[in-house]
């Protein structure tokens, strides 16, 4: 009865010790990739120097925290298997992978997972620098929400890359799925948190981005790292509720897909 389950583990090691072999081959471009994720950096300067008029809820200390926890949480929590999947099947490189018995989108989840602990050195030696030069600004997440940040962090990664692959599937019919990612990463900076704190927007304004998915994919997870978090409950029940809804939509979309791709002659 345990078989399928070590064979699954099995199958889960080899992927991620191949695709870290893989990452680690590219470590230049992923220190070119950790840089790319350095806008919450430069935000947090902007917003701390804002902050010097005390026209704010937070304080410039407020701010240094909660945007090095926002750099935190996009370093483990961004994704492109959008552009992946789109030119697989594009290319037509999608069809031996559907011969083979692992889905393909296995190959995607554990190449960024890979990819987490290959960029991981280089996003701490940025936060402890960025710690260095504003040593006023350390502090520690309590060991409670240290470990309810960590699985925010874990369900954030995996909405995130459940949405993207939903729109990624939409490569089955255009060839330009990735306009749909460009479109709702525009609301994504804005409603997630990453540009400001979702704490100094109108309370009615709030209210409504909160019913929808983008604030627990940076917001959520940043305030339980810097002690701010509340309402704990209803946040994650939201993003089981959104991880459900996309489960949903993702799988139809690939049934349907599937028939429309063999469809072509693949």
């Amino acid at each position: 009865m345990f078989s399928p389950l070590i064979h699954a583990l099995k199958l889960s090691r080899v992927m991620l010790s191949v695709y870290y072999a893989y990452m680690v081959e590219y470590r230049a471009e992923l220190l070119f990739w950790v840089l790319s994720g350095t806008l919450p950096l430069i935000l947090m300067g902007l917003w701390a120097e804002a902050a010097q008029s005390g026209q704010f809820a937070l304080s410039a200390t407020d701010f240094v925290r909660y945007f090095l926890a926002v750099f935190l949480v996009r370093q483990f929590t961004v994704v492109w298997v959008i552009w992946e999947f789109e030119r697989e099947v594009v290319e037509g490189k999608l069809s031996p992978y559907l011969l083979q018995p692992v889905d393909p989108v296995w190959r995607h989840f554990f190449s960024h997972i890979s990819e987490r602990f290959a960029r991981l050195p280089f996003a701490l030696a940025l936060v402890g620098l960025f710690v260095l030069l504003y040593p006023q600004a350390a502090w520690w997440p309590r060991w409670e929400n240290g470990l309810l940040a960590l699985l925010a962090i874990t369900l954030a990664f995996g909405l995130r890359f459940l949405m993207q692959y939903t729109f990624a599937l939409v490569a089955f019919w255009t060839e330009r799925a990735t306009a749909l990612e460009q479109f709702w990463f525009l609301m994504y900076i804005f409603l997630s948190g990453m540009t400001a704190p979702l704490a100094l927007f109108p309370d009615g304004v709030r209210a409504v981005v909160m019913w929808t998915p983008f604030p627990y994919l940076i917001y959520f997870p940043a305030s339980l790292l810097t002690n701010q978090a509340d309402h704990l409950i209803q946040s994650f029940g939201a993003m089981g509720l959104w991880g459900m809804v996309f489960f949903g939509i993702n799988r139809w979309l690939w049934r349907r897909g599937l028939r429309h791709y063999s469809g072509m002659g693949a």
